[in-house]
C-alpha cells in the first residue's frame, strides 16, 4: 500500500517494520492526513503476526517530526481543535497498544506533536543532534497529543511541569540524563543502532517479548502485590507455549533456539 506522507517498509524476512514520516518539506510536521496516513499503517503492523519489532523515525536530517502543522491548526475553530486533538490521541495511543515493542529513532527536532509521538513509542533512541520539547505554550495553547500525561510520566511531574509551561527545548544529552531517552549515538549510526535492537528483540521468541511488554505496561496502572499477579498470570501463560519448549529445549542442548511465535 502506498501512502501520501509516510512510508512504510519491512526488512529481516519481514520481522522488523520501519515506519518514517516522510514531509521533509515541513520538517514531518503532522497534519491530519499523516495521522491518517499513520492509524492506517499502525493497523497494517498490529495484524501482521510477522512483525516483532517497530522503529519510527523521520525523513531528512533536520527532523523527526517537528510537531504538528501550524499552518493548518491556525484556521481551526475549537470544535475542529478538539477532533484534531483526538485524531493526534488516537495515534498515540494506537502505538502503545501494538504488542511488539516500538522504537522511536529521533535523528533531529522532536518538538510537540513529535515529542509526543516519541514518548508513544516504548523507548528513544536519539542522535546528538536530537532536540526535544513541548513549546506549545508559545502559541498559546498547551500540548494537545498527550504531551503533559506521558512527560510527566517519563520524566517526573515537576519536570514535566517546568518543560511544559517554559516551553524550553532539552538536546539529547539532557534528555538522557533526565530519562527521557535511553540512548544517545552519533547521528550516522542511528539507524544500525535501532536496527540491531531490533533484530537483538526479533530473535528473541515473539510471545514472551508480547506477554513481556503486556506486563510493563499494565502493572504500572497496578499496586506492587496486583502488578505481581498479573506478572504470575503472564509466566503461566508462556508455559502454555511451543516457544517455551523451543527455548528451554535448546537450552539443555546447547544450540540456538528457533522460534516460532507460538
Amino acid at each position: 500500500m502506498t501512502y501520501q506522507n509516510i512510508i512504510l517498509e519491512h526488512a529481516e524476512a519481514g520481522k522488523i517494520s520501519v515506519l518514517t514520516v516522510n514531509r521533509p518539506q515541513a520538517l514531518n510536521a503532522l497534519n491530519a492526513a499523516t495521522l491518517d496516513d499513520l492509524a492506517s499503517a499502525l493497523a497494517r503492523v498490529a495484524a501482521d503476526a510477522e512483525v516483532r519489532v517497530l522503529l519510527i523515525t523521520g525523513a531528512g536530517e533536520k527532523a523527526f517530526i517537528a510537531g504538528a502543522d501550524i499552518t493548518a491548526m491556525r484556521a481551526m475553530s475549537a470544535l475542529e481543535a478538539q477532533a484534531f486533538s483526538e485524531k493526534g490521541q488516537r495515534v498515540m495511543q494506537a502505538i502503545e497498544a501494538l504488542p511488539i515493542p516500538v522504537i522511536a529513532l529521533v535523528n533531529g527536532y522532536a518538538l510537540g506533536g513529535g515529542c509526543e509521538l516519541a514518548m508513544s513509542c516504548d523507548w528513544i533512541i536519539a542522535a546528538e543532534r536530537a532536540v526535544f520539547g513541548q513549546p506549545e505554550v508559545n502559541l498559546g495553547i498547551p500540548p494537545g497529543f498527550g504531551g503533559t500525561q506521558r512527560l510527566s510520566r517519563l520524566v517526573g511531574r515537576a519536570r514535566a511541569l517546568e518543560l511544559v509551561v517554559t516551553g524550553r527545548q532539552v538536546k539529547a544529552d539532557e534528555a538522557l540524563r533526565i530519562g527521557l531517552v535511553n540512548e544517545v549515538v552519533p547521528p550516522e549510526q542511528l539507524t544500525e543502532k535501532g536496527l540491531a535492537t531490533a533484530r537483538l528483540i526479533a530473535a528473541k521468541a515473539p510471545v514472551a517479548v508480547r506477554v513481556s511488554k503486556q506486563a510493563v505496561q499494565r502493572g504500572l496502572d497496578l499496586d506492587l502485590a496486583n502488578g505481581c499477579v498479573l506478572e504470575t498470570s503472564l509466566f503461566a501463560f508462556a508455559f502454555g507455549t511451543a516457544d517455551r519448549q523451543e527455548g528451554m529445549t535448546a537450552f539443555v542442548e546447547k544450540r540456538a533456539p528457533k522460534f516460532e511465535g507460538k
